[in-house]
């Protein structure tokens, strides 16, 4: 274009597209959009942009622009795929985050919702099903009220097929006012207000009945009751802390439970209680009558006993800690809180890379720039092109990233073990959300970069100076820097999170759980028939009946030792178990007698205990408890004969409770069936056949206990699951932009390398010349991360009741992965260049 045709002032219609006169928004954009079409492929452009300077100018910017991402190809394909992969994982964490934090916030009334909980020496999500009666009758003022009771799974059947299915759950007629969810088909008012109805969701309505109408048909529920569908519902949200399947009227069962636990203590697990208070009220006020509420309806010794009774509210269910019997495990916020920390730190990485990729990028332009300058080109108007440049990548990025989420999201959901659709990605939220960072990424990543080119001297440009400032050098290290100390807090992080979750399942569980599953038994009178054929299975090594095995949280009862001093009621966990309990699960003899046998029930048994038990009643010596006496169940009189070593019974979220084992076989609900290590599967199929021989009416079934155990730490699980991801993507990243700098400093000190290789340096010498500043980069970088990381993950691991230490082992394990991380991205440059012909490389000198 020649001098008169950039400068001068354009006549006519052209006028008004000067650059102070032109503010039509709508005609900005078709000339836009006009010069990016035309730059690539050269088409005929609308009559707006015919003369138009800045037609010709956004043209010739764009046309400048796809050249240089042409002729650096693989600077752009580091640039673009770092940034997408940052984005990527961004708007996924984003969504994982947004899920978690939304339990239960599709309740129109979930602000005001509250779970009655019990705390007389402990928190309890459980109550007693007398106790909801009681709170209507003495609170008129609550608005609503619905009790439920959780059964984890039931036998099923519809017409002559059998389901094992899980998430069953019995609801009042006041359950659909408390609770919203869509109704297809049945009255909300009406579906469960008499006994044997029952609600289904609509996936299995349509399992049962396929394209039938539901209404009216019967399902037989654990062979004992049949239910008429009454009702179909939507499928539940899975961000919800109460998943079920189907609903089951509380009617049903409603006078049984009264009849036998109705007292305060009895509670019976998957026993659930909600209120809805009136709008505006202070739940405070419920909370500081409850005493009265007690006194009145158990008695004032009672109400002196239970120090209260929370409400907690609905929202604040799936992240209170401190009651573990739910029926998803809680998980506190602050862990959600860290995962979206996570991406803000996988998105920080990836914006480094692209500052430092295109700073580094800017001096192999250097001559452009000058040359440019020299012609009469402003620097606002370089800003502008480098500018352009940058966000036509940041863009290219960000619908990369867009794209990949929608297609990676489901595989990323199934692996983290949640429920995400792919729909989440198109509500205007999400899309203004990834405008939002479009933006901010290239103002972040771009503008310092534009800066850095336009700022270039020609005189220096011209004469091959470009880029040696050492304040840019510094910032550039500084970036670098900052990237491996959040490389090394996320390899940190990720580590303790592995040494929690092998902690969790494979350490100091003081029972063997190896190779060992549990099977129901649902007719006790033939319990001895299956012990038999269980024995006569050749592998089967050993079996064992009890009312739950070692990790199955069981019931709880009260606990005193009046003989000792200890009057006041504490409460402790109690297992109805055989005598080779203990053997088969080699949880180890402290003191006196294992369990012997007994026929029918001892109104003054015998028991065995843990170490926990006899610490609370005042006794260290496990032999010094042996023959003491302690009460209970509120009145049954029990001798200590045996003293065994704590083992684990639930989560170790919480510390370890007093245990109370004891021989009563009308409790023996469970087969534990421990397995020779080979032929598994066959031998479980011979299982499967004699038991369902036996037990015809019923579907067999089995867990390992791994695999029970796996599952009290579902939540925990996710999070390192996640954290092995996406730490493994900020490394990816910190690599990719790592391997550009190595690149272009090999290219940078080729002839240096040269002269060296002249002088004698040898492959080790030129690799070490290389990864020198970077190892020391690394070195400082660790001196930073250590205390970040090690500050963060103690308050992680806080929230258990037992965790592992943060050792210097893991720090050593971090800093030496994060060097073998940078040597293995280096080496590859860095060979290259030693390997080089010094003979090329000083041919121009």
């Amino acid at each position: 274009m020649t001098e008169e045709g950039w400068n001068a002032r354009p006549n006519g219609n052209a006028g008004r597209a000067d650059f102070k006169d032109y503010l039509d928004k709508k005609d900005f954009l078709i000339i836009l959009l006009s010069a990016l079409i035309h730059s690539i492929l050269k088409i005929s452009v609308p009559s707006i942009c015919v003369n138009c300077k800045l037609f010709y100018m956004l043209k010739n910017y764009f046309i400048i622009g796809f050249r240089a991402i042409r002729r650096n190809i693989s600077y752009t394909f580091l640039n673009v795929f770092g940034l997408t992969l940052g984005v990527a994982s961004c708007l996924i964490i984003f969504l994982v985050v947004k899920n978690e934090l939304s339990f239960d916030t599709f309740n129109k009334k979930a602000d005001r919702t509250y779970r009655l909980t019990f705390n007389a020496l402990d928190f309890n999500a459980n109550v007693s099903v007398g106790l909801l009666p009681a709170m209507r009758d003495y609170f008129p003022e609550i608005e609503n009220a619905t009790q439920i009771f959780y059964e984890k799974e039931a036998l099923v059947k519809v017409g002559n097929t059998r389901y094992n299915e899980k998430n069953i759950t019995y609801a009042d007629d006041q359950f659909a006012n408390v609770f919203d969810y869509e109704w297809l088909e049945g009255n909300p008012k009406t579906a469960l207000s008499q006994p044997n109805t029952l609600v289904l969701t609509e996936t299995y309505a349509h399992k049962y009945f396929g394209d039938k109408e539901a209404l009216g048909q019967l399902i037989i529920v654990d062979n004992q009751n049949t239910f008429k569908v009454t009702g179909v519902i939507k499928d539940v949200p899975p961000n919800t802390h109460l998943p079920f399947n189907f609903l089951m009227s509380y009617e049903t069962v409603r006078k049984d439970f009264l009849k036998n636990m109705s007292h305060i203590y009895a509670i019976p697990g998957g026993s659930y209680a909600y209120i809805v208070l009136p709008q505006g009220y202070d739940p405070k006020r419920i909370e500081s009558r409850v005493h009265g509420m007690i006194e009145k309806n158990w008695g004032k010794e009672i109400a002196n006993d239970i120090k209260q009774l929370p409400l907690q509210p609905l929202k604040d269910i799936h992240f209170d800690q401190r009651y573990i019997n739910n029926i998803i495990t809680p998980t506190s916020k602050d862990t959600y809180w860290a995962l979206a920390g996570v991406a803000v730190l996988i998105i920080i990485t990836a914006c480094i890379n692209f500052v430092n990729l295109a700073t580094t990028q800017a001096i192999k332009r250097g001559k452009e720039v000058g040359v440019r300058k020299v012609l009469g080109a402003k620097r606002s108007q370089l800003v502008q092109q480098f500018l352009g440049e940058a966000s036509l990548l940041v863009i290219i990025s960000v619908v990369l990233a867009y794209v990949s989420a929608i297609f990676f999201l489901p595989v990323i959901a199934a692996w983290l073990n949640i429920n995400i659709s792919n729909s989440l990605l198109f509500q205007p939220a999400i899309l203004l959300l990834l405008v939002a960072l479009t933006i901010v990424l290239i103002l972040f990543a771009g503008l310092y970069p534009a800066f850095v080119q336009s700022a270039f001297r020609p005189v220096d440009t011209l004469k091959g100076k470009a880029g040696v400032s050492l304040k840019g050098i510094a910032l550039r290290k500084g970036l670098v820097l900052v990237q491996f100390a959040i490389t090394q807090v996320m390899i940190v992080g990720t580590l303790v999170v592995a040494a929690q979750m092998d902690f969790f399942q494979n350490q100091d569980l003081g029972f063997v759980k190896d190779a060992t599953i549990t099977v129901g038994i649902p007719n006790g009178t033939k319990r001895e028939v299956l012990r038999q054929q269980l024995l006569n299975n050749p592998g089967v090594k050993d079996v064992s009946f009890s009312s739950a095995p070692p990790p199955y949280e069981t019931g709880a009862t009260s606990l005193s030792a009046p003989k000792l001093g200890i009057t006041k009621d504490d409460v402790t966990e109690i297992k109805f178990v055989d005598d080779n309990y203990l053997n088969m699960f080699g949880i180890a003899m402290l003191a006196g007698r294992k369990i012997q046998k007994v026929a029918g029930w001892d109104s003054t048994p015998n028991v065995v205990v843990n170490q926990t038990l006899i610490n609370k009643i005042g006794i260290q010596n496990p032999q010094a408890a042996i023959g003491q006496h302690i009460v209970i169940n509120g009145g049954i009189d029990a001798t200590i004969t045996g003293v065994v070593r704590d083992f684990q019974s639930e989560s170790k979220h919480k510390k370890r409770r007093p245990c109370v084992m004891l021989f009563d076989s009308s409790r023996f609900y469970y087969a534990s069936v421990k397995l020779q290590m080979a032929g598994t599967k066959q031998t479980i199929d011979r299982i499967d056949k004699d038991w369902s021989a036996l037990f015809p009416d019923d579907l067999f079934s089995y867990q390992f206990l791994d695999d029970h155990i796996a599952e009290m730490y579902t939540q925990e699980q996710k999070v390192y699951t996640a954290f092995k991801l996406f730490a493994g993507i900020a490394i990816l990243i910190g690599c990719l932009g790592l391997y550009g700098l190595v690149a272009f400093a090999a290219v940078q000190r080729t002839k240096e390398v040269g002269v060296r290789k002249v002088l004698g340096a040898s492959l080790t010498n030129i690799v070490y010349l290389f990864a020198r500043e970077f190892i020391i980069l690394i070195a400082i970088a660790f001196l930073l991360a250590a205390p970040t990381a090690y500050y963060v993950m103690s308050n992680w691991l806080s929230n258990f009741a037992y965790q592992v230490s943060i050792g210097a082992g893991i720090f050593v394990i971090s800093i030496a992965v994060s060097v073998a991380i940078a040597v293995v991205t280096i080496a590859q440059q860095a060979i290259k260049a030693a390997l080089a012909n010094p003979i090329t490389s000083l041919r121009t000198e």
